[in-house]
């Protein structure tokens, strides 16, 4: 297995404790949430459940009792339980017939879809874990689940009768770039960092996604055969994975449209005037929702002015999706080898780099030799400029980030330079701060060393330190 190396320490510390442990793991779609725990956790699994997608409460329950008699016949001749309270008192029974000290791993995954209307089930699995489990040593009780809000605020978060029983959550993110080299490499696919960004920028740090790249092809060839050619694999995932995610997904849609036209982000106010929304309580939930499942981050303004954050969507497939694959489907074999030589690709894929690079601070930070600094990160917006990244730092200084795709060394002519000076200048005014303000570059081959970069860049940073541990 590539990567995940926290969380699977964490899990296998808890099969060396001796007590029950209730443990959630979440994160979006296609992350390896079940690979991970399969992967980690299969000679200690001792039930496992999966639950079906819009399935009714009495399906779910025909799931259980059949993942049930497949782990033990002597349940083969009972009925079908008719209820939660019932299937809970017989997996009871199939765990009290377990033999051994080991830990014994129950496994239910996709949690959320278990818990259907008026069913009852996160009361019963509440009593199931309070009143059985947590009074025995040897449960391991892992809880799966791609709807993250329902995750955290049902599991992490409850308030009822799981009130401070969890032992830990694990949220699975996307790959890091190292993390995507890494996986890449496990397929004898060894591409350069140009190239691996250029696949990222498009798809994301998402295994699954990653795992359908072929390495007999270029990243366009990929590129292509995944997102352009007729029934092309993630030509329609957009909308799979919002349905499967979101109930009523339709704002959520909405919100995640509206923030893949904008180039910067937008604040609340801006996202409600867009949306036509009343900006009540549903909405904030929505919201909280795009962020918990990691479609959307949240990027605090300079010193905190709470109404100046930006939301930015920050899911490298989505942006992608809408703005190529959606309105592009069917186009011949050859279409992304052409539209990924234009210039309008460049401009879109730089914004997309900015994106990455917000991903990756901490990278930003060990690279300034700054880790050990505090520091906060931040945007501003003023009067005729925009600063995406702000480091912050208390030793008072300031790097003004600016992050450029290019496909060769990045030069800096006399009408860069003019936008450079001025973006610096109306925020060192605007701002009225009194730290030292250095102008720091992130590009993918470096810039190029002529009297304006000599002038006007403090920090010559490459794509290649993203890409460390």
């Amino acid at each position: 297995m590539v990567g995940r190396v926290t969380e699977i320490n964490r899990l296998r510390d808890s099969f060396k404790t001796d007590f029950s442990e209730l443990v959630a793991v979440y994160g979006r779609r296609r992350i390896g949430k079940t690979y991970l725990i399969r992967t980690v956790c299969s000679e200690y699994i001792r039930f496992e459940m999966t639950a079906l997608y819009k399935g009714s409460t009495e399906q779910q329950l025909a799931v259980f009792f059949n993942q049930l008699t497949e782990r033990s016949k002597r349940f083969i001749h009972e009925p079908i339980p008719s209820n939660w309270a019932q299937a809970f008192e017989l997996l009871k029974k199939y765990l009290n017939g377990l033999k051994g000290k080991n830990k014994k791993v129950i496994f239910i995954d996709e949690f959320p879809w278990f818990d259907t209307h008026k069913s009852d089930f996160l009361k019963y699995f509440g009593h199931f874990w309070n009143s059985y489990c947590e009074k025995r040593k040897d449960i391991l009780l892992i809880v799966c689940g791609s709807a993250a809000s329902y995750m955290i605020k049902n599991i992490v978060s409850n308030k009822g009768s799981l009130y401070a029983r969890l032992s830990y959550a694990l949220r699975l993110m996307p790959f890091s770039l190292y993390e995507t080299k890494l996986y890449l490499e496990s397929k004898q696919i060894r591409w350069s960092h140009y190239y691996i960004l250029q696949l990222y920028t498009c798809l994301g740090g998402i295994p699954h996604y990653l795992s359908k790249v072929k390495k007999e092809e270029s990243v366009v060839q990929n590129i292509q055969r995944l997102c352009f050619n007729t029934n092309a694999d993630l030509s329609t995932e957009f909308n799979t994975v919002f349905e499967s995610l979101f109930d009523h997904s339709e704002t959520h849609h909405t919100i995640v449209r509206k923030l893949g036209n904008s180039r910067a982000g937008l604040t609340r106010d801006e996202l409600i005037q867009k949306t036509a929304a009343s900006g009540g309580g549903f909405f904030s939930r929505v919201l909280e929702e795009l962020i918990a499942s990691g479609f959307v981050s949240e990027y605090p303004a300079f010193r905190n002015k709470s109404k100046l954050t930006l939301y930015r969507l920050c899911d490298e497939y989505s942006r992608f999706y809408l703005k190529y694959i959606e309105g592009y489907k069917n186009q011949g074999k050859n279409f992304w080898k052409t539209m990924s030589q234009q210039q309008s690709y460049l401009s879109w894929a730089r914004y997309n780099f900015e994106t990455v690079c917000l991903k990756h601070i901490d990278n930003i930070k060990k690279a300034l030799g700054i880790e050990g600094i505090h520091s906060v990160c931040s945007s501003w917006t003023g009067k005729g400029a925009q600063i995406d990244l702000l480091i912050d730092r208390k030793d008072k200084w300031i790097n003004i980030c600016e992050m450029k795709f290019h496909n060769s060394e990045f030069t800096i002519d006399k009408s860069e330079f003019q936008t450079l000076s001025n973006k610096m200048n109306s925020f060192v005014e605007q701002s009225k701060t009194k730290a030292t303000v250095v102008l720091t570059m992130i590009t993918i081959f470096g810039v190029k060393n002529n009297e304006y970069a000599q002038d006007l860049v403090n920090d010559n940073l490459m794509a290649d330190m993203l890409f460390v541990q």
